[in-house]
């Protein structure tokens, strides 16, 4: 009896702990378009006074307070609505503020995606709402060089697949245990070549080896790999926005989706293109340019795709 009963007080006090650790605020949405909701672990008096006690600044501009026209209590004081002057969206992400009385610290509080939802964003914005192809118009030298065989579209869109994923972990670590703490900021860019190179020369030999059919046909156009603008664009995407090590490889993995996917598209097309009447002043790569800009007007659709 005295052993079940240390257990249940046991279990208590780890549960106490874990409540008082996770403080006033448990979580918070963007329930508006001027409005934010906190849910509270423990409710507010009735008479509590908001204004001089809740603050709110997005996360991207810290030195910019947002306006509270308003606050009000729901569901006995255990949910806050906040009314902003400002829009607010779900896209961006807000440092809060709390205090319950005048006795209390300020609780601070990040109302932010989801873990995994942020992920997914990040995945998604990256493959199809801003493609760095039909988007960003960059990596145009490998997409029409290497575009002209489905075979050779499959395998230059893995290779980038894997090389861009791995050099995006790399450079992360590199930039945030190496550069960053030494304050050599002003050779990342020296750096990320150098560690894209790497991965590249890796694939080359490894290609050489396991399929010459595939590195016959890619060419010239497996050593671009190195000097694509997509390649480096992406870790100095991440470096600017200062992600962390998940949100970096989700940068990464879907930037290069959406790259593999713009080349398998694009070969497609092409290879029909072959059977078609085409004129003759069009054919070859005028109209290859043609077919990439009504790639890029088809994923303009993407744009107003929201997460």
């Amino acid at each position: 009896m005295s052993r079940r009963l240390l257990w249940a007080l046991l279990a208590l006090l780890l549960l106490t702990a874990q409540a008082s650790a996770a403080g006033r605020i448990l979580d918070g949405e963007v329930s508006g378009e001027h409005e934010l909701t906190l849910t509270l672990g423990l409710a507010l008096p009735a008479d509590w006074q908001w204004q001089g006690n809740v603050g709110v600044v997005e996360r991207e501009s810290p030195d910019i307070p947002l306006t509270v026209e308003s606050a009000r209590l729901e569901q006995n004081g255990r949910v806050l609505v906040l009314t902003l002057a400002e829009p607010v969206s779900s896209q961006s992400a807000y440092d809060l503020s709390l205090r319950p009385s005048a006795q209390e610290p300020a609780e601070k509080f990040t109302l932010r995606k989801g873990f995994l939802a942020l992920l997914f964003s990040i995945v998604i914005g990256a493959a199809l709402i801003q493609n760095f192809v039909f988007s960003r118009y960059l990596g145009l030298c490998i997409f029409f060089g290497a575009s002209g065989r489905k075979e050779t579209a499959v395998g230059m869109g893995f290779s980038l697949i894997l090389v861009m994923t791995l050099s995006a972990v790399f450079v992360w670590a590199v930039y945030n245990f190496v550069l960053r703490p030494l304050h050599l900021q002003f050779l990342q860019v020296i750096t990320f070549v150098g560690i894209i190179a790497i991965f590249v020369q890796f694939l080359d030999t490894v290609l050489r080896k396991v399929n010459p059919f595939l590195f016959k046909k890619l060419g010239v156009y497996l050593v671009l790999i190195t000097t694509n603008c997509i390649i480096l664009a992406v870790p100095l995407i991440l470096v600017g926005n200062a992600y962390d090590l998940w949100e970096s490889l989700a940068l990464a993995v879907g930037s290069a989706v959406g790259f593999a996917l713009a080349l398998f598209l694009m070969a497609c097309v092409r290879e029909r293109l072959e059977l078609a009447d085409v004129p003759a002043p069009f054919r070859g790569l005028p109209i290859a340019f043609l077919a990439a800009g009504l790639f890029a007007l088809a994923f303009l659709g993407f744009s107003g795709m929201s997460f």
